[in-house]
């Protein structure tokens, strides 16, 4: 008989964890406090960008996004297929703009390493550069082009994702409330209560994919979860896919061209707790940044104004894996920035580990008790 599965948390880490869950022969029922993809995942820019967002060395993390990247072609075919939605992927490729000859040499380090890795990168300048992105400022003296980093329009594949799990018998539960406790059973199993349903929810296997929200967990698994939520505050504009034909990233900023008829400009962090207000201060820093890399942004009301709660651990990487050695109870929580690039990468981890394969080296390097030293 198929084992049910409980996905608690509908982010994208949560929707995509349910669909590889549900073709794999799983019962799963997921369910969210709030508003699916509300929180993180609708909020996000929707880079796929494992180049541009690690530049220091090709350590595990760097691996499993190059890994995720590599997964998205299959993945967003199987995704709207199974919807009947598009998610708008867009083969872009990006580039990294610099201003300064000081910034040529660590440009060129990074360069090397990425290219060892299959990112095929380039140096650009001059008409080159122009050529690539015509409308970006004269100030900038070069940029790395990446041919292999793509985009795409985060809530499109949220819900392309809800849909598919919906059409595949998936139980979705939202606004569901807070959660009130949890009983995980000596027999196997575990039971969880939330505010806005009566009775338990139980199951044989239970997924936490909470976002910034995990933390609260630490009280019932009786380990240590530092995940703390950092506010991203973004603005978008007005523009034509055409007028922005990369992701652009520099040391201020990042832009990207929707096909929605939207440039999104990105993002400016802070920690702010729960708070998804956004401010003059931060929303500023991305006006000024656009101004000085596409003077036609210069004279341009910002469309929308908006933040997102990303969940970031105390060293950056993800809790990926089983918790207390129980194997009935796994993780995938805690990919601030990355957590649309890292979807496919996580279902297919976490879908192997309730298969009973035990994640390889990945077990290790994410496992959610790598905080928790002494026994609590």
């Amino acid at each position: 008989m198929p084992q049910n599965v409980l996905i608690l948390g509908g982010g994208i880490i949560g929707l995509s964890c349910a669909f590889e869950a549900a073709r794999r022969g799983y019962r799963v029922r997921l369910v969210e406090p709030g508003r699916l993809g509300g929180q993180a995942s609708g909020a996000a820019a929707g880079m796929l960008a494992p180049y541009s967002e690690n530049t220091e060395q090709p350590d595990e993390f760097f691996q499993l996004c190059l890994r995720s990247l590599r997964l998205f072609p299959e993945w967003i075919r199987d995704v709207e297929e199974a919807s009947g939605l598009k998610a708008d992927w867009v083969q872009s490729g990006s580039l990294n703009v610099f201003r300064h000859e000081a910034d040529l040499l660590p440009a060129e380090s990074r360069m090397r390493w990425h290219n060892a890795w299959g990112a095929k990168e380039e140096l650009v300048t001059g008409a080159a550069l122009r050529g690539l992105e015509p409308r970006l400022s004269s100030d900038a003296a070069f940029a790395v082009y990446s041919p292999e980093e793509s985009h795409v329009y985060a809530p499109g594949l949220v819900a392309a994702l809800e849909t598919a799990c919906g059409k595949m018998g998936i139980d979705l539960i939202d606004h569901a409330g807070e959660m009130l406790s949890m009983e995980i059973h000596s027999g196997g199993g575990a039971s969880v209560f939330m505010a806005n349903l009566p009775g338990a929810l139980r199951a044989d296997r239970l997924v936490i994919c909470s976002g910034a929200w995990t933390g609260q967990f630490e009280r019932w698994l009786g380990i240590a979860i530092p995940i703390h939520p950092i506010r991203g505050q973004i603005c978008s504009y007005e523009g034509q896919l055409e007028e922005l034909r990369h992701m652009v990233f520099s040391s201020q900023a990042y832009w990207v061209g929707k096909r929605i008829g939207r440039i999104v400009c990105g993002a400016s962090e802070d920690v702010a707790g729960f708070d998804t207000s956004v401010t003059e201060r931060g929303i500023e820093r991305l006006l000024r940044a656009s101004k000085q890399w596409f003077p036609m942004l210069a004279e341009r009301e910002t469309a929308h104004r908006w933040a997102g709660l990303r969940p970031a651990t105390a060293d950056g990487l993800p809790l990926i894996g089983p918790v207390r050695g129980n194997p009935a109870i796994l993780m995938a929580a805690g990919h601030y920035r990355n957590g649309v690039l890292l979807s496919p990468a996580t279902a297919k981890l976490t879908a192997d580990m309730l298969d009973g394969l035990t994640g390889g080296q990945s077990a290790s390097v994410f496992s959610p008790e790598r905080f928790t030293l002494v026994p609590r």
